[in-house]
């Protein structure tokens, strides 16, 4: 049963979000086109001619999408192994769909009190597209399971 359609999106959202939690979610620059900084989920960290000459934001952490990110990546991990029980994997499945989510509101929040901190212009990354695409994928899942629970129920009604 672990060979399911539903797992293989599953873990396919797993994989995009752990691969979004490596790579640099968004890039501060300035009018020139000069890089400021790259803000990963972990950190912004400032290139070597901008480190603290005066910035507003230097110690800045963002250490809350790196934490809903990885929560997220964890929770649709362990979605894959509960395929017995269906009830619970869709519980999970929404949770970690409504935590993806939740981590766009902070990346908005994070960027702009960065780039008021900065004085900056923001490009966000390729890598923002990631954890919509495990959005998309969690909600194929969820379509799935969904259909196994129902399948399930008619035939338990024909016993």
């Amino acid at each position: 049963m672990i060979q399911r359609i539903q797992s293989l999106y599953l873990l396919g959202a797993c994989l995009l979000c752990v691969a979004c939690l490596c790579l640099p979610v968004g890039h501060f620059s300035t009018e020139e086109g000069e890089n400021v900084a790259n803000l990963y989920n972990l950190v912004l960290r400032f290139s070597p001619q901008f480190v603290c000459e005066g910035m507003v934001g230097c110690s800045y952490r963002s250490w809350a999408l790196f934490a809903v990110l990885l929560i997220a990546s964890t929770l649709t991990f362990t979605d894959i192994f509960l395929f017995r029980r269906r009830a619970l994997q869709m519980r999970l499945c929404t949770f970690s769909l409504l935590l993806l989510v939740g981590w766009y509101i902070l990346y908005a929040f994070f960027v702009y009190k960065a780039c008021s901190g900065l004085e900056s212009n923001f490009r966000p990354g390729w890598a923002v597209s990631l954890p919509f695409c495990s959005i998309v994928l969690l909600y194929l899942a969820f379509r799935g399971i969904m259909k196994d629970e129902m399948l399930v129920r008619s035939l338990d009604r024909l016993r």
